[in-house]
C-alpha cells in the first residue's frame, strides 16, 4: 500500500469519526432541550447535513447516537492481543499474569469514556434528563460480557462456564457498571480510569484478605 492510499485511508476515518461526532454533539443537544421523544431523525439529519441513510449507516437509532462512543465496540485486535497472553501457560489451567492482563484490558476498554470536558457534561446532563439512557449503557455492557467470556475462556484454553471465567465476568462487569454510574452522576469531577482503578483495587484488597472456608464445603466446590 503506497502512502497516498494511506493518507486517503486515514483522511475518510477522520472524515467518518468527525461525522460521527457531530450526529451525537446534535443528538445530546436536542435531547437535553427537548427529550428524547422531543425532536425526530430527520431533524438531526437537517442540523447534521445528512441524509437519513447516512444516520442509520453510523447509527441504529436516536438512543445509540446519543451515547455515541460510549457504545463503541473495541478493535477487535486488542482482545487477539489479550488472548495471546496466555500462550505460555498450560491448557486449562489458569495463567499467572491474568489478573494483570484483565485490568489492562478492563483499561483498554475505558478508553472509548475519555472525552472533553464538555462532552462528559454534556452527557451527564443528558441522562439526568432521560434515566433510561443508563439502563441502555447498561444493556449493551452486559452484551458485551458474553463476548468478554469467550474472549476469557479461549486465553485460558478452557470451557466459558469454567468457574474463574464466570467469577472475572461477574466481577469486572459489577465493577465496570458500579465505575458507570459513578462516572455519570452530577458532581463527579475524576476521570473514568481514577474510578475503574480504584474500585478494583478495593475489590483486590477485600479478596486478598484470608478466608476459612469449611472443608466439606470446599470439597463439594470442586467435584
Amino acid at each position: 500500500m503506497n502512502n497516498s492510499a494511506i493518507s486517503d485511508g486515514g483522511l475518510r476515518e477522520r472524515k467518518r469519526a468527525a461525522t460521527r461526532g457531530s450526529i451525537s454533539a446534535i443528538a445530546r443537544s436536542l435531547t437535553a432541550e427537548r427529550g428524547l421523544n422531543g425532536y425526530t431523525v430527520e431533524e438531526v439529519c437537517e442540523q447534521a447535513g445528512i441524509s437519513r441513510r447516512t444516520f442509520f449507516n453510523y447509527f441504529p437509532s436516536k438512543e445509540d447516537a446519543i451515547l455515541g462512543h460510549v457504545d463503541d465496540e473495541l478493535p477487535e485486535e486488542v482482545f487477539t492481543d489479550f488472548i495471546r497472553g496466555g500462550a505460555g501457560s498450560r491448557s486449562g489451567e489458569i495463567s499467572p499474569t491474568l489478573l494483570q492482563d484483565l485490568v489492562g484490558l478492563a483499561l483498554k476498554m475505558s478508553e472509548r469514556m475519555s472525552s472533553s470536558e464538555e462532552e462528559t457534561r454534556q452527557l451527564i446532563g443528558v441522562i439526568k434528563k432521560e434515566p433510561q439512557l443508563m439502563l441502555k449503557i447498561i444493556g449493551a455492557t452486559e452484551e458485551r460480557e458474553a463476548h468478554f467470556a469467550r474472549v476469557l475462556a479461549a486465553r485460558e484454553g478452557v470451557a466459558p462456564d469454567h468457574p474463574v471465567v464466570r467469577m472475572a465476568v461477574v466481577a469486572l462487569g459489577s465493577i465496570a457498571r458500579h465505575t458507570s454510574m459513578a462516572y455519570f452522576s452530577e458532581d463527579n469531577a475524576r476521570s473514568f480510569q481514577d474510578l475503574l482503578l480504584e474500585n478494583i483495587s478495593s475489590a483486590r484488597l477485600l479478596f486478598s484478605q484470608p478466608l476459612n472456608l469449611p472443608e466439606q464445603l470446599f470439597a463439594e466446590g470442586h467435584q
